[in-house]
């Protein structure tokens, strides 16, 4: 742990920088995390314990932590994740440009602060506080420890809207991004897949309709298991199917086995896997993380051993979208990118990062690029509303 300069009286916020956060108090980062506007289950101790325990996200691979905790008391009063960058990998908030037009004028942009959850671009509660004077000294502490570091910059990433920082120095500058995820309607739910087949357009459904065709018609099947009932040989096959993706892609896996062999034991009920089957042998499947106290799903991750047509849809967006509606699910999001999935009922949403840079001439550079490209993600979105694969009715 490395402490920052802390007031000692009482009643006043003691700050701290952690460069393990396994050694936190899980109990009181959960607690704090549960009255945030936006929880995930990715913001949870465990899930970020397990991404340092695991050699998932350390130094070694590029991120540094810096966990900023404000003490007040006894009490945990705020707290974020925080990590030091050598690179922009594994954020879906894409910088490379800035890093390369400071490299061009001789200026080093790394490293950076970040305020994110490592590979996971799900959008939610990042700042967490107790209050507003909680957060604003989080902010503050971030600052702080940007200056100490030399950092060339603080990223926010996939906040949730409460938590837009203020700054009457340095400006924040928003950034827009878009994502895709399905929404059930409180007022009229669909009761099963098939109606929500049917609210679909004509050409949409039907398409649907004829890739399922294709994956039933080899013999697929599938199996879903939830929590506890994804065994150790589960685990395995799908840890083998995820690295075969990222292969295929000519990649390296972000996530180690001992990372998701961790999830399997500090967070089981967060999980649902989708296995398909051929013959009874396993030959495909696809990750999606739960909240059952929010009701929302998260596609996450997927793959397979053999080349199925339509296969990754079904696994990825059919089944989970199924069991979301069978099991009263109000939310499925289908990860970054891929407007692929409007035609599968997933519509555009916006996400925000906001990002502070120590660089005056350069701050003002990126505030004007954020402004054009703002702009462009704006007329995209109008775009894709234009094209909403529900019929006109909804």
């Amino acid at each position: 742990m490395i402490d920052q300069p802390q007031h000692k009286n009482v009643g006043e916020d003691v700050i701290r920088v952690h460069d393990d956060p396994t050694a936190l108090d899980g109990t009181a980062w959960n607690s704090l995390l549960a009255r945030q506007a936006q929880p995930t289950p990715f913001m949870r101790w465990e899930y970020l314990a397990a991404l340092h325990r695991s050699g998932s996200a350390v130094a070694g691979t590029g991120w540094t932590p810096r966990f900023i905790t404000v003490q007040r008391g006894v009490q945990l009063v705020a707290a974020a994740p925080a990590y030091l960058k050598s690179h922009s990998y594994g954020e879906y908030v894409f910088d490379w440009a800035w890093a390369d037009a400071y490299e061009r004028h001789g200026l080093r942009y790394y490293p950076k602060l970040l305020v994110a959850v490592p590979f996971t671009p799900v959008p939610g509660s990042r700042l967490l506080a107790a209050d507003e004077t909680a957060r604003q000294t989080l902010l503050a502490a971030l600052a702080q420890l940007a200056r100490q570091e030399q950092a060339s910059s603080i990223h926010l990433l996939f906040h949730d809207a409460s938590e837009t920082p203020v700054s009457t120095g340095q400006p924040w500058l928003a950034r827009q991004g878009v994502q895709f995820h399905w929404t059930q309607d409180d007022a009229a739910p669909w009761p099963d897949f098939g109606a929500f087949l049917a609210s679909l357009q004509r050409e949409k459904r039907k398409k649907i309709l004829q890739e399922r065709r294709k994956v039933n018609e080899v013999g697929v099947t599938f199996t879903v298991h939830l929590g506890r009932e994804i065994g150790p040989e589960l685990w395995d096959f799908f840890y083998h199917c995820y690295t075969l993706t990222y292969r295929a892609h000519r990649s390296t896996p972000y996530l180690t086995p001992a990372f998701f062999g961790a999830m399997a034991e500090t967070l089981p009920g967060h999980w649902l896997m989708f296995v398909a089957r051929r013959d009874g042998q396993p030959i495909g499947v696809s990750l999606v993380a739960i909240d059952p106290d929010q009701r929302q799903a998260y596609g996450r991750y997927w793959g397979c051993t053999e080349f199925v047509p339509c296969l990754h849809f079904e696994a990825c967006y059919y089944q989970p979208l199924a069991w979301c509606i069978a099991n009263g699910y109000r939310r499925f999001e289908g990860g970054a990118q891929g407007e692929h999935k409007m035609a599968r009922g997933l519509l555009p949403v916006g996400t925000r990062s906001a990002h502070w840079l120590a660089h005056p001439e350069f701050s003002r550079a990126v505030q004007d690029f954020l402004l054009r490209e703002g702009q462009g993600v704006a007329a995209y979105v109008d775009e894709l509303h234009e094209h909403s694969p529900f019929k006109a009715s909804n």
